[in-house]
């Protein structure tokens, strides 16, 4: 991202202007043309239906000099309807060349306003096995939307992908939301100067005269989203030696020192978090710190990514890095199933940076959470927390709402069953998609009385709750 620049929601919460109505339309039948319901209210354009993608394999080229991408992706997925035509979410600053469906012949396509829409040759039976290679090319470029420019954008030197909610179609042809999780390969090559990172593990490497690939397996099921390549001058080394969950960090040589003092904390955060939430739900965690600043970090699988400016040599990002890391539970491993589900991604990560200062010699959370109630309460009363409506979904208010939201449950419910909640919460769901009603149901196992007055107050009444005393 240039610097200056604003990276995608995750970090903190900014308010969003609201977003147009879609049609998307698919053909049912032979001549058969219908309207189609969004996938998701919020984002309308993006998402497809009759098929679940269960594997995208991305082999890249990166020219960083002219910021041109070429790449063949090859998509496996079976398809739940008997259907004329599939479609895929593409930016339309990439152009397609040629597109194949189950080993067959060239099939016919059309590309418009960031649909790549594919028609077999013929119909495959509902269930049936369907692979689709796509070849594609040229200059990727952020989607401008109503949350601002996400998606793949170029760095000073290399280029950076921050996709939240709805920017992977700026780099791959994909099932863009974030229900459809899928088992990727990303295959990088670029100018051999560069260090590539993108999610799970480095598989292979390959050096060919000025030109290297990066072969990255990420086996655990991943929403769109959540997918990523950073490319810089970077150096990547071991964090520390005594975690049990391998720690790494990738960024310029010159912010290694700062980033020593910044991060230093991060391996006793990584525990804590796991005695807290459970067991890591990766193999491994990697923080990419690029040479551009960023207004904020955000979050994808097994990586977090801040900017340079979050290196200041004070800490002052300590709870963005606990925020982060926090999102490998709520939001990675466990990810919404609908975009109105959000504060359960970032509820819980803004709750994890009061949860980190609890632990390490901060304010209590209840110490926080008076201070943040206060603020609230001072702030217009104009959001339903439960389904704040795609305009304020990445609002400030949805993070620290959501934050009180946790800690009034913890307080009703104690810490023995709060905490027991959180393991029973990350495990039972590991990998998966998941609701409001999902967690609502569950914490009724871990209360001896019933939650939904909790509930209604904090996730579905516009106005403010009162803490309860002692919350």
């Amino acid at each position: 991202m240039k610097p200056g620049k604003m990276a995608v929601p995750g970090g903190a919460g900014k308010s969003a202007a609201t977003g147009g109505t879609a049609k998307a339309v698919a053909a049912g039948g032979a001549g058969n043309k219908f309207y189609e319901e969004p996938i998701d209210p919020y984002m309308p354009k993006a998402g497809n239906r009759g098929y679940r993608v269960s594997r995208y394999e991305l082999d890249l080229t990166y020219k960083v000099a002219s910021n041109r991408l070429s790449g063949k992706a090859i998509i496996t997925a079976a398809t739940t309807q008997t259907r004329n035509k599939f479609a895929f979410d593409l930016s339309q600053t990439l152009a397609v060349s040629k597109v194949t469906v189950n080993g067959s012949r060239a099939a016919k396509y059309t590309h418009q306003n960031g649909k790549l829409t594919i028609t077999p040759a013929q119909k495959i039976p509902s269930g049936g096995a369907l692979s689709v290679t796509v070849q594609y090319s040229g200059t990727p470029k952020p989607v401008r939307g109503p949350w601002g420019e996400v998606g793949w954008e170029e760095l000073s030197e290399g280029a950076l992908v921050a996709s939240q909610p709805n920017g992977a179609a700026s780099w791959f042809p994909c099932d863009d939301h974030p229900s459809s999780k899928a088992s990727y390969q990303i295959s990088v090559t670029t100018d051999s100067p560069y260090h590539v990172v993108a999610n799970g593990a480095l598989v292979r490497k390959q050096i060919r005269a000025s030109h290297t690939t990066w072969v990255y397996e990420q086996s655990e099921p991943m929403a769109t989203y959540l997918a990523t390549v950073q490319i810089g001058h970077y150096e990547r080394r071991r964090v520390a030696d005594n975690t049990s969950v391998p720690m790494h960090a990738v960024l310029p040589q010159r912010l290694r020192t700062r980033f020593d003092h910044d991060f230093g904390r991060q391996p006793k955060m990584m525990e804590t978090f796991i005695r807290l939430f459970g067991p890591y739900p990766f193999a491994d965690y990697t923080v990419v710190v690029t040479d551009d600043e960023l207004e904020i970090p955000v979050e994808s699988q097994g990586i977090s990514v801040f900017g340079a400016n979050h290196c200041d040599g004070r800490r002052g990002s300590e709870r963005l890095v606990a925020h982060e890391l926090a999102h490998q539970w709520f939001g990675n491993s466990l990810t919404l199933g609908a975009w109105r589900d959000i504060w359960l991604h970032e509820g819980f990560a803004c709750y994890a940076e009061w949860l980190w200062a609890e632990n390490s010699g901060g304010p209590t959370a209840r110490e926080i959470a008076v201070q943040v109630h206060r603020t609230q309460s001072g702030l217009p009363y104009d959001l339903v927390l439960g389904d704040p409506g795609p305009t304020l979904m990445f609002d400030d208010r949805v993070y620290k709402r959501g934050a009180l939201t946790v800690h009034a449950l913890r307080t009703e419910l104690g810490d023995d069953n709060f905490f027991a909640l959180l393991h029973r919460w990350t495990a039972k769901h590991r990998y998966g998609t998941v609701t409001t009603e999902d967690f609502t149901d569950l914490a009724a196992h871990f209360a001896d009385h019933s939650l939904r007055p909790l509930w209604d107050g904090w996730l579905f009444d516009r106005n403010l709750p009162a803490l309860r005393d002692g919350a």
